[in-house]
């Protein structure tokens, strides 16, 4: 009987737990068919729009995983990290140059992984002085393309493009496809680093409803505790009485066999 109720209040248990862990698939590291896409991101096209966040869409071509930036265009996603929610990209047009100048992270829900610091791009009919490197893939015969200090005063000859908040300015050492291009994302009440998708700000009431859960499966558990042990209470009071009636039944056959014994015995001549 004890073994009974263990059991069954183990199954109890097991079944509430399984219950509360996540079924959507979006929770699950990648689903079975893109094991190194997690939410937030998704594969457009190939997996629900609730299997990701908007923005975080990815895209295959030519082999290649892309991410779509409205103002720039589209970019290789290079790696992912979770952990430290590090989103490294490629430049296929080998000009991260261009894509600091014409990226405008306040249109997505990236911003950029490295501490930033206003740049400013100037475009100038003559070269400047060998002092300042010009962006090769920026320039070209009758105009060259600098990235400067904020602080620095152009001269005449050099009109400014535009003044950014960018992690690098432009280096010859530092100039391929990938430097500078790393990106950061922080979702509010999101848990993607454990690939478990809790979206507590699309869910305003999510914390009512947990506690109301647990309220619930607890006085459910008391309830089925308290209900259990008056139904073995039940069962050893039944099985006491029918022990009993047994007993009366034997105790009654045994004086019934000793009077027939004792009777005595008729002799006829």
């Amino acid at each position: 009987m004890d073994f009974f109720i263990f059991f069954t209040i183990f199954s109890y248990v097991f079944l509430v737990t399984k219950a509360h862990e996540p079924n959507n698939l979006s929770s699950i590291i990648g689903g079975p068919v893109f094991p190194g896409i997690r939410y937030p991101f998704r594969i457009q096209d190939e997996q629900p729009s609730n299997y990701g966040r908007p923005g975080f869409e990815l895209f295959f071509r030519r082999n290649k995983t892309f991410i779509h930036f409205p103002t720039y265009g589209d970019l290789i996603v290079k790696s992912i990290s979770h952990d430290t929610r590090k989103l490294n990209l490629i430049d296929p047009k080998n000009c991260v140059p261009e894509v600091f100048l014409n990226l405008n992270l306040s249109l997505t829900p990236f911003n950029y992984y490295y501490v930033l610091k206003e740049y400013t791009y100037i475009n100038c009919s003559s070269q400047l002085s060998t002092s300042f490197l010009q962006v090769p893939c920026l320039s070209g015969l009758n105009h060259h393309v600098y990235v400067v200090e904020s602080s620095f005063s152009p001269p005449v000859s050099c009109d400014l493009v535009k003044t950014v908040a960018i992690p690098f300015s432009y280096s010859p050492y530092l100039s391929d496809n990938t430097f500078g291009l790393s990106l950061t994302w922080n979702l509010t009440g999101e848990c993607d680093d454990a690939g478990i998708r809790c979206q507590s700000e699309t869910l305003p009431n999510k914390e009512f409803f947990d506690f109301a859960d647990i309220v619930l499966g607890f006085v459910a558990f008391i309830f089925l505790v308290v209900t259990l042990f008056y139904a073995k209470i039940a069962i050893y009071k039944a099985f006491d009485f029918v022990k009993e009636k047994e007993k009366f039944g034997e105790i009654k056959v045994g004086k019934e066999l000793g009077e027939y014994e004792k009777l005595p015995t008729i002799v006829y001549d």
